[in-house]
């Protein structure tokens, strides 16, 4: 076995304090990230604590019951941070003095109550956070009206799925026109990792003075009432403003608070059995006990012995119009007389910290407003780690102490899943809406968390691989609701990116990650192959693979007597993760030659491929030369095939499978070069249609790619025609031509239609909670660049294309420029202080209260860029920061740069 020595290492890009912090976290000198912002927002409603027979997680834990009980796996709350075990919790409660509850957490609407699905109905903004959570921001905008919980309901379970959703600023909109609401702008800052700093700074923007209770919280996790451990841990007051804490894992800590006039609440962190069995409760002090003595006066709620499992400090401000109030606490191992008298110092210094690791970050990046945009997507991806607990087998069982789970349960829902056992800190789609791990999200998560972390970026990737998430089979967890639901292959893709950004920023090159997830990738590969190759002729199926209601029928489930669906996007994904695979294996085939044969055998496979969905000879092409586009085709069971002419992302996906080998490679790795050129010679059949990886192009490049040149054309021309896919911000997920030709298909009597919806989906089609029918998604949008990207790697200017109606052409390299441009300009402040994210809504467009703090949703309309589906999908759409970072450091690809 040959070794090469690794190359020396350069000096990082940056050397900040927080920078330095993050090395030390990392070495395991200071563990600064042992708390941070894991609370979910939401809990209820979640697969974990459903233990219904039926599976109907939104009935079996509403929102109206989480106030008054317990969490068996997680805990939820506003503005939330504890340890990486949820051991210990603290979050913020409100209230207005005219809402029927204490507002302890995020409202919104349950799957069936929403027109459009699960949606939170509320303002908050993660504006500040740095990796370490050494400093952090949030702001939560609280109505001083009523809230109208009942209201939101009723208005939206009345409005059809062709509407828009019913949000809380029309149910209210006379009271936000007015501004009669309170800022509640939420700080934490670290003295040490262990010392927590938390400042609550509450404004009245209202025109009159108004009311505002603030109740900050610390509580425990429930461990103890579920029959495996009765050991609890205790919260005590041990003066007027302090409480001492005493947990197992985490020993004693002290909790304080600093505020004109507070009074201490005690309760237990356990069901009110009374309200939900019917049974008395063991004490009267239960999970909802502050909320009964704040909002309904009973303060017999409360433990008068001041002490319990939940705790929170009550403070009352009456605010003039424009006046603020802060309260403050700290949570500390250990507490001197005086805990507040360095507290501003520490506040200030880590701000500065914080301002310094961001200035070092986007020293590039020239716009103050796209300084912004990026720092708020940054915040929104570190504020959405979450602590994630759930163990299969646990589950499907039941627990000890609780009543028996019905037997059909425990075959249903995940039940082959048996050896998931999850206790983690992940990076989420949305706390609120997708507060659980959606893998092929995860993946899209990972590329903008490289750039300010890279160590957690890898540490999330490695994670879903480990043996207590991989079923046993190769297969990668998809997400609660279902763990064998088939997502799109793209972890491969993360890592390999994830370790060229890692190297740039850290001038180290980590081999050791790479070889550690190639094995795992190995693994899921062969499933792929074994599993969604029903013909085993390289042709892919796969499901709905993400793209939720693109096709005419829903392709999560069996087609039944019509065959099967082979499917364009999933052999365009198995193509991609092919050369993904080949790149690794070529990487460390630098410093371990043990791995060319490994890379051979990647290369071959995909040239297999390639000839699988190109050739239409075989019966197995998914091209069409007619119309010049890929399509899926169903095929029968008599062998015939049918093409389904939908021009959606479907055809673009075959474009994600491009790599270019560079000339030096295949000098160092003469094994390879020799097999290479041997298949060349052997096998001219499959090769021919792929010239590109004979003959050398733009610096002697190599060029591996399911599609050709001409084709490529072919479907640009296509993908840059603003009648079709392309947007003013991004290319749609569906043809915009369909609008005036929608696609129709007979199946099981009835006739199925395909038509262009640039907004919410109008169906049901896969839950119609998102819609793939014409809105643009960043993570697709985003492979697109990459991959227009490589193509000007090999093509340089012999490929060029026109983008738009400007009636110019610019190479690959400048396209991809224009379309990071669109995507970025759906957050970026245009003429009169508007943002295209914001859409048409008046009171929002223009102010600066709002426009300052932007929101980063899911998807967006195909033709006005309006935010859609979840509000604070910072995950995926946080691909707007290495948007960002990029064009700011290659000016010369933007549309400026086309001729």
């Amino acid at each position: 076995m040959t070794q090469t020595t690794l190359p020396a290492d350069s000096p990082p890009l940056h050397d900040t304090v927080e920078h330095r912090r993050l090395r030390d976290s990392k070495q395991r000198k200071a563990d600064w990230k042992h708390w941070g912002p894991y609370v979910a927002d939401r809990a209820w409603g979640t697969v974990r604590e459903d233990y219904s027979p039926d599976g109907e997680a939104w009935d079996y834990f509403r929102h109206d019951h989480a106030r008054s009980r317990a969490y068996r796996w997680n805990e939820d709350g506003l503005a939330g941070v504890c340890n990486r075990y949820q051991n210990a919790a603290m979050a913020l409660a409100v209230w207005n003095e005219k809402d029927e509850i204490l507002k302890e957490r995020l409202f919104g609407l349950s799957g069936p109550e929403g027109n459009h699905g699960e949606d939170v109905k509320e303002y908050y903004y993660y504006l500040d956070s740095t990796p370490s959570h050494s400093y952090m921001r949030m702001l939560y905008r609280y109505p001083q009206a009523a809230y109208p919980y009942a209201e939101l309901v009723d208005a939206s379970r009345g409005r059809s799925k062709l509407k828009p959703e019913h949000e809380l600023i029309d149910q209210l909109r006379d009271c936000f026109a007015e501004k009669r609401y309170f800022d509640v702008v939420v700080e934490y800052a670290k003295a040490t990792p262990e010392d927590l700093l938390c400042r609550i700074t509450v404004t009245n923007h209202g025109p009159e003075a108004a009311p505002i209770h603030v109740l900050p919280h610390i509580w425990f996790r429930n461990t103890w009432s579920w029959g495996y451990d009765a050991a609890r841990p205790m919260l005590k007051a041990s003066g007027d403003r302090r409480i001492e804490v005493k947990e197992r894992h985490l020993g004693k800590r002290h909790w304080a608070v600093d505020a004109s006039s507070v009074e201490l609440m005690f309760t237990e962190n356990e069901t009110n059995r009374r309200i939900h069995a019917g049974d008395p409760n063991a004490s009267p002090y239960s999970k909802d006990s502050i909320h009964a003595a704040v909002v309904e006066g009973d303060r017999d709620r409360l433990n008068p012995a001041r002490r319990g499992t939940k705790a929170a400090a009550h403070c009352r401000f009456e605010l003039a119009p424009g006046e603020s109030q802060v309260m403050r606490t700290r949570f500390s191992p250990s507490m001197g007389e005086a805990p507040f008298a360095d507290f501003d110092k520490v506040f200030s210094r880590r701000q500065g910290e914080a301002d310094d690791f961001y200035d070092a970050i986007q020293g590039p990046v020239a716009s103050e407003d796209d300084r912004r945009v990026q720092r708020q997507a940054y915040a929104g991806l570190l504020w959405t780690k979450q602590f994630y607990h759930f163990s299969t087998d646990l589950w499907l069982a039941g627990d000890p102490s609780q009543p028996p789970v019905a037997e059909e349960r425990k075959k249903g829902r995940n039940s082959d899943w048996p050896h998931a056992y999850h206790l983690d800190v992940i990076s989420m789609p949305d706390k609120w809406e997708y507060p659980w791990f959606a893998a092929w999200d995860l993946a899209f998560h990972t590329l903008p968390l490289a750039q300010i972390d890279p160590e957690w970026a890898k540490r999330q990737l490695v994670l879903l691989l480990r043996e207590w998430y991989m079923h046993p089979n190769g297969q990668i967890p998809a997400y609660e609701w279902n763990f064998s639901d088939v997502n799109p292959p793209v972890h491969a893709w993360a890592c390999w990116r994830v370790y060229k950004i890692a190297r740039k920023v850290t001038g180290r090159t980590d081999t050791a990650f790479l070889e550690e997830v190639f094995h795992k990738l190995l693994l899921n590969f062969t499933w792929w192959v074994n599993r969604k190759d029903s013909s085993g002729q390289n042709v892919f199926q796969g499901g709905f693979l993400g793209l939720d209601n693109i096709g005419v029928f829903d392709r999560s489930k069996p087609i039944g007597h019509l065959g099967v669906l082979e499917q364009a996007d999933g052999t365009g994904w198995m193509g991609m993760y092919c050369l993904n695979m080949l790149a690794i294996a070529l990487e460390l085939a630098r410093y371990n030659r043990a791995y060319e044969p490994i890379a051979t055998k990647f290369l071959e496979h995909f040239v297999y491929i390639a000839d699988a969905i190109n050739n239409e000879l075989s019966g197995t092409g998914l091209w069409s030369e007619t119309d010049g586009f890929y399509y899926d085709a169903l095929r029968y069971p008599d062998g015939d095939s049918h093409r389904l002419r939908i021009k959606s992302f479907v055809g673009l996906i075959p474009l994600f499978a491009v790599e270019t080998i560079e000339p030096d490679l295949l000098e160092r790795l003469p094994d390879f070069r020799r097999r290479m050129e041997w298949f060349i010679r052997y096998r001219p059949e499959v090769v021919d249609a792929l010239p590109s990886i004979v003959a050398p192009g733009n610096g002697n490049r190599r060029l591996l790619s399911l599609v050709n040149k001409s084709r490529l054309e072919r479907v640009l021309g296509r993908m840059f025609d603003p009648n079709q896919f392309l947007s003013p911000y991004g290319l749609r997920s569906l043809s915009k031509e369909h609008e005036q030709h929608p696609f129709r298909f007979e199946y099981d009597g009835e006739e199925q239609q395909v038509g262009y919806e640039p907004a919410e989906s109008g169906s049901y089609l896969f839950g119609g909670n998102s819609n793939w029918r014409g809105p643009v998604w960043f993570p697709t949008n985003y492979l697109m660049i990459e991959s227009l990207q490589k193509f000007h790697h090999y093509y340089g200017d012999a490929v060029r294309v026109k983008v738009g109606d400007t009636g110019a052409t610019c190479n690959l390299e400048q396209a991809a420029g224009d379309l990071s441009e669109r995507l970025i300009d759906l957050f970026r402040t245009k003429e009169g202080g508007r943002r295209p994210v914001l859409g048409d809504e008046s009171l929002m467009q223009g102010d600066p209260d709002w426009t300052d703090h932007v929101p980063f949703y899911e998807y967006f309309h195909g033709d006005t860029g309006k935010g859609l589906g979840a509000s604070h999908q910072t995950g995926w759409t946080a691909l707007v920061a290495k948007l960002i970072q990029q064009t700011s450091e290659h000016p010369e690809s933007h549309r400026r740069g086309q001729k």
